[in-house]
């Protein structure tokens, strides 16, 4: 009896070893077996690449130049490496996210800023981590500030559905039952700051990148604490699914941070958003509603003209005089745009604090720059070197651009001439250069200021903004202007 019973086990594991290879590969019309092709190959037979990511700043979003977003410039650059079209979808909620990404017919993969955590690991595949984070504790200025875990009992608290961070808050409860907490698919990042600024909730969490993405716009917001050390953020398949798509993500993760292109796209959207600081950010909330409607039409008027984005004029008039158009500083330099006489009389500004002249002459200075600037300059950092050339002059923009040289970096990429611009301050360096000594650490502040006061001109007026605070000032959604790009962007 007992021989027959191994018999039949046998015999049932060797009919299921050849079952299931014939289940997986198929067969045709005529009973020949067909093998199924692999989720990269099915990608590559289809020509194209369907990724499921969130509607956020950090991830996707859609300006007036079209889809950008840090997510979707990674994915779009992956999609070129397989020389696939990418097709984006956004989900409503991240357990809609993990729903369509393990549908059949479902995105092939996921990109949308997520934490590669434990919970997850019956809902996708992840890839080796491109970013880090840290799961941070949001509470509101003027509050008592939490500083450990027990703190957080008895606060209202809210976090997204299905966010790593309720997986926490999960975890904390078996230690302290007491804590409550809420969860909702019906809001994003944005919204959870936003109650937390207006004192609608208590508390929230959000990791580190996204906070810095988004303080600026709510003033009220302050860390509490870090719940926990910095995670991994990585892309992911379905879970079951065959790894060829995988094998290829973190093949191209690993060129993307071998070749610098990952650090790069990291510095143009993380590299200057906590420049402002607390007092910066709601000073500046405060004089978009306050003083920018007196200046917008200006703005614009100049940049249609000169065929520049308002944004970024505006964004050099805030940086140069905080939009004051009396502004005087002990040098001379006067007016909103802050031109010096010289300066002023080249534009025909007749009078520098005149607002609308001023704006006119900073909009006509800016693009003489850019247009004049060498050629071998591609945007973005084009428009980062005409920022530049704004505040040191042209000639010490060149000297930092000849050292960068000389150092085996790129002197066409703004990430590696921003290192040499400060040692123009540096005898040892300086003495090198044909224009000698700059105060080349002011012009980085300089760019990096401006980008991000461009960065939040750009995002309040989104369409998806309008009707929340930060929308009800005088702004509009204006035409198109594709001339400088919102990506990268310089005074004579």
């Amino acid at each position: 009896m007992l021989v027959q019973i191994a018999l039949r086990i046998r015999t049932a594991a060797w009919l299921l070893a050849i079952a299931i290879p014939l289940l997986l590969a198929g067969c045709d019309g005529d009973g020949e077996v067909v093998q199924q092709p692999s989720t990269l190959e099915r990608v590559q037979e289809e020509g194209a690449l369907r990724v499921v990511t969130r509607n956020s700043p950090a991830t996707y979003f859609q300006d007036r130049n079209g889809e950008t977003g840090f997510e979707y410039e990674l994915v779009k650059r992956f999609a070129e490496n397989l020389g696939v079209q990418l097709q984006i979808e956004t989900a409503d909620n991240l357990d809609d996210l993990f729903s369509l990404l393990n549908q059949t017919d479902g995105p092939v993969l996921a990109a949308a800023g997520l934490v590669d955590s434990e919970g997850r690991k019956s809902q996708a595949q992840f890839s080796q981590a491109y970013l880090q984070v840290t799961p941070q504790v949001i509470y509101r200025n003027g509050q008592p500030r939490p500083s450990r875990p027990q703190d957080l009992v008895g606060k209202r608290i809210l976090v997204l559905q299905g966010s790593s961070h309720a997986e926490q808050l999960a975890q904390l409860q078996a230690t302290l039952p007491e804590l409550k907490y809420e969860e909702s698919a019906a809001v994003e990042v944005v919204d959870l700051l936003r109650m937390v600024d207006e004192g609608q909730i208590d508390l929230t969490l959000v990791d580190s990148n996204e906070l810095a993405m988004n303080q600026v716009y709510f003033p009220n917001v302050r860390v509490a604490f870090d719940l926990g050390d910095a995670r991994n953020v990585g892309w992911a398949v379905a879970s079951g699914t065959d790894d060829s798509l995988l094998v290829e993500v973190n093949h191209f993760l690993a060129l993307v941070e071998e070749n610098g292109s990952l650090q790069r796209l990291k510095q143009r959207y993380y590299g200057h958003v906590d420049v402002l600081g607390y007092v910066g950010a709601y000073t500046f909330a405060k004089h978009l509603q306050q003083r920018l409607p007196r200046y917008e039409q200006h703005f614009k008027q100049a940049a249609e003209k000169h065929k520049v984005d308002w944004r970024l004029l505006a964004a050099v008039g805030y940086q140069e005089s905080l939009w004051q158009p009396e502004a005087t500083s002990k040098t001379g330099v006067r007016g909103l745009m802050m031109l010096t006489q010289g300066t002023a009389q080249a534009m025909g500004v007749a009078n520098r604090l005149d607002p609308r002249q001023s704006i006119m002459g900073g909009g006509k200075y800016l693009a003489l720059i850019h247009s004049g600037l060498a050629a071998d300059l591609e945007e973005p950092d084009r428009t980062w070197f005409a920022l530049a050339a704004y505040n040191i002059g042209i000639a010490h923009l060149g000297d930092a651009r000849k050292l960068a040289k000389a150092e085996g970096l790129n002197p066409n990429k703004w990430l590696d001439v921003q290192k040499m611009l400060p040692r123009l301050a540096q005898k040892q360096w300086y003495s090198k250069t044909r224009y000698g000594y700059a105060r080349g650490g002011e012009t980085v502040h300089f760019v990096r200021n401006i980008r991000r006061y461009y960065d939040i001109l750009n995002w309040v007026t989104q369409p998806q903004l309008e009707g929340t605070q930060m929308a009800e000032s005088s702004f509009h959604v204006p035409g198109v202007n594709k001339t400088i790009p919102p990506e990268d962007s310089t005074r004579l």
